[in-house]
């Protein structure tokens, strides 16, 4: 019978790394009972960052280098993001960053910030950090990363804006681990000059051959000879190619998601082959659809909450905002990581009253049914009433 195992990359050099540790390795049954001490060190809850330097990638776009204040950084796959935890104002919030720089280089965690309309966090963070400043995060977290099991080794990323960033991690790895991984990165961007990393994947891709890298102006100056338009469903099958064993992951702002998805789709790409990443709130939550016309983004609503982990008050939300922003502007601190409907850490039970929820919002069906919805993406249309 064949051994299946053979085909996932690595595998055979897994195999030759285990024998050698069992010559050479350490014994761990000397280290019985310090797993919370080796736990803490892949997992730790929170981490003190120090901006070791900053990058200016575009006019609108920074990296930021961070670096532990005392030990090690944990380990992370290419893809993943940090939650990073900030005040400003008075006001405790967090944002998701994906992390751009290689799982490889273990020193320092890049988190690449464009700025963004009404920013509350990247303006704070691009006007207001400097280097030397420390910053607290979350671990690594994020399901949106390679698979050696189930996506095969023909990849095709689309990214829109700064959607980018955690593709540069997974290319950075690919190349600097020399994996046998095709990779076809379409790269769709308002101008030339807002295209982050232009210059490093114009590099790799004539360097590397495995690598191929497409930019996609929407807003092309005149003149412009490369590639123009949307990343629709024939912009991807002129570029890609056949489809067929193809693993496609998306990841960018809401809006391009209504080009990419129906055209891969119609492309005939199973679900199943198709990863994304979700960017954040929608910055016009009135434009998406299903929103009730008559209810203006401008009204106040009384959040009534009744109890749970936090004391029973009343204060005010706005309609056009999602409901975790209301209760941070008010001190009420709600557990969230991705901020975009995906880890269900701020789940909240919806008592009474009516909210907006982007279409596609991932609740699970338990929750769907005891009445939870999910804090940052929901939209508070009435008044509500509200457990924690």
């Amino acid at each position: 019978m064949k051994d299946y195992r053979l085909d996932i990359e690595g595998y055979r050099e897994l195999c030759k790394e285990i024998e050698v540790l069992r010559k050479y390795g350490h014994d761990y049954r000397m280290d019985k009972g310090k797993w919370a001490q080796y736990v803490n060190r892949l997992h730790p809850q929170r981490l003190k960052l120090r901006v070791s330097e900053r990058i200016q990638e575009t006019a609108s776009t920074t990296t930021l280098r961070l670096v532990p204040v005392e030990g090690y950084l944990p380990p992370f796959q290419a893809g993943q993001y940090i939650n990073l935890f900030v005040e400003i104002g008075g006001v405790r919030t967090s944002r998701p960053y994906s992390i751009s720089s290689s799982p490889t280089q273990i020193a320092y965690y890049d988190i690449t910030v464009r700025r963004i309309q009404n920013g509350f966090v990247s303006d704070y963070l691009l006007d207001k950090i400097a280097v030397g400043d420390i910053l607290e995060s979350g671990s690594p977290t994020g399901n949106f990363h390679y698979n050696p099991l189930y996506h095969g080794n023909e990849l095709v990323f689309i990214a829109g804006g700064s959607g980018i960033t955690p593709f540069m991690s997974m290319i950075r790895e690919a190349i600097d681990r020399g994996l046998q991984r095709k990779i076809h990165l379409l790269y769709g961007s308002q101008t030339l000059e807002e295209a982050i990393f232009h210059h490093e994947l114009t590099e790799k891709a004539e360097h590397h051959p495995s690598f191929k890298y497409h930019l996609i102006l929407s807003q092309p100056p005149e003149g412009y000879t490369g590639l123009s338009g949307l990343i629709d469903e024939q912009m991807i099958s002129r570029l890609v190619g056949d489809s067929q064993d193809k693993t496609f992951y998306l990841c960018g702002p809401p809006a391009m998601y209504e080009f990419c998805l129906p055209a891969l789709q119609s492309l005939g790409v199973p679900r199943k082959r198709i990863r994304r990443e979700l960017y954040g709130a929608v910055s016009d939550i009135h434009k998406a659809p299903g929103w009730p016309k008559e209810v203006s983004t401008q009204n106040q609503v009384t959040v009534d909450i009744k109890g749970g982990r936090a004391v029973p008050q009343k204060l005010k939300a706005q309609t056009g905002e999602p409901l975790v922003v209301a209760l941070e502007r008010n001190g009420i601190q709600v557990p969230t990581s991705c901020r975009s409907g995906e880890c269900s850490l701020c789940r909240i039970k919806l008592l009474s009253g009516k909210v907006f929820e982007f279409p596609g919002e991932h609740v699970r069906k338990s929750d769907r049914d005891h009445g939870y919805v999910h804090a940052c993406e929901s939209y508070p249309l009435t008044d509500l009433e509200i457990l924690l």
